[in-house]
């Protein structure tokens, strides 16, 4: 009988840390990786959060941003990371969907090697001209595209990236020949756009935001279903009779797979609550951006969603990496 005793003892001193550190998590520091460079959509996404989360729970919450690969390099880190709940980042469009059906070989496969927490935000892609240009609808855009076939051509954050296959999308769908000008960002593009340098392109509504409300970029549509609040004027692709060019680039909170049940279900609350705070919506919200604070069953299903369509365009265009 003392000798049972003394193993129960045991064992329950041995399980006792394991149910301290679940209860108490989280007890330090959680690293954030944001996996684009400082200054963009998904960095001021993990700022306007990290904060929130910050207070929330009581802890440091460290950004680091770690770019590369259209945010493959930086959720490939989070893939590989310890499954404790201590290391968190941003996945988006193009690391959890589009580059699945782009690539031939990924370094981690979303489903089986992340754990989806929660989808935080949409950002509709907005199709933007040059003044130069001197035209005022997309109808307009349209129709001088097909009397000019191969004049026109748009800008692209790089090959592969939203805004580039919501242009091919364009193309498919208003059967018009236009011409692919990538660069190696947004900066540069929007830059060269504002010159008159290029034509035409599509990029998220934060990006373009300022450009459009100073003037720079006369915007034509949102590759959406509902108007953006920040520009209530800009029709929506759906109201001009393209409803199939919808294009909305998209950032959701992703962790290494296996974490622990009550791990994932306290980042899970966590995080939708940081979400869908109003100080946060609304700081969110100026920028662009439409809250989401999916659940993960929800984003899990999205992001299945979003890979099959993509797939399909990339398939229907033509498109490769390069």
């Amino acid at each position: 009988m003392r000798h049972a005793l003394r193993r129960l003892i045991v064992a329950c001193a041995m399980v006792a840390p394991g149910l301290a550190a679940a209860q108490t998590y989280p007890a330090r520091a959680i690293k954030f990786i944001v996996p684009f460079p400082a200054g963009g959509p998904a960095d001021t996404l993990g700022r306007v959060f990290a904060e929130k989360l910050s207070a929330q729970i009581g802890q440091p919450v460290v950004i680091e941003n770690r770019g590369g690969a259209g945010g493959v390099t930086g959720v490939g880190v989070v893939a590989k990371a310890e499954p404790d709940g201590y290391t968190i980042g941003i996945g988006s469009s193009g690391s959890l969907a589009i580059n699945v059906a782009l690539k031939e070989k990924m370094p981690y496969d979303p489903v089986k090697d992340l754990t989806l927490i929660t989808q935080a935000v949409s950002a509709p892609e907005l199709f933007v001209v040059s003044p130069a240009l001197n035209v005022n609808s997309l109808t307009d855009f349209i129709a001088r595209a097909k009397a000019e076939p191969g004049k026109l051509n748009f800008a692209s954050t790089g090959p592969g990236g939203m805004p580039h296959l919501a242009s091919e999308l364009l193309k498919l769908t208003a059967k018009i020949d236009m011409v692919h000008v990538p660069y190696t960002g947004a900066a540069p593009a929007v830059n060269d756009l504002m010159g008159g340098h290029v034509n035409a392109m599509f990029a998220d509504v934060p990006v373009l935001l300022g450009a459009v409300q100073s003037g720079k970029l006369k915007a034509l549509a949102v590759g959406s279903k509902i108007r953006v609040p920040v520009l209530p004027d800009v029709p929506t692709t759906t109201e001009i009779g393209l409803p199939q060019v919808e294009a909305d680039n998209w950032y959701g909170i992703v962790a290494p797979a296996g974490l622990p049940a009550d791990v994932s279900a306290k980042l899970v609350a966590q995080s939708v609550a940081a979400l869908r705070s109003s100080d946060v919506k609304d700081r969110l919200e100026k920028q662009g951006f439409g809250v989401v604070a999916s659940t993960p069953a929800e984003f899990s299903a999205y992001v299945t969603y979003e890979t099959q369509r993509w797939e399909r365009v990339i398939k229907d265009g033509n498109i490769k990496m390069q």
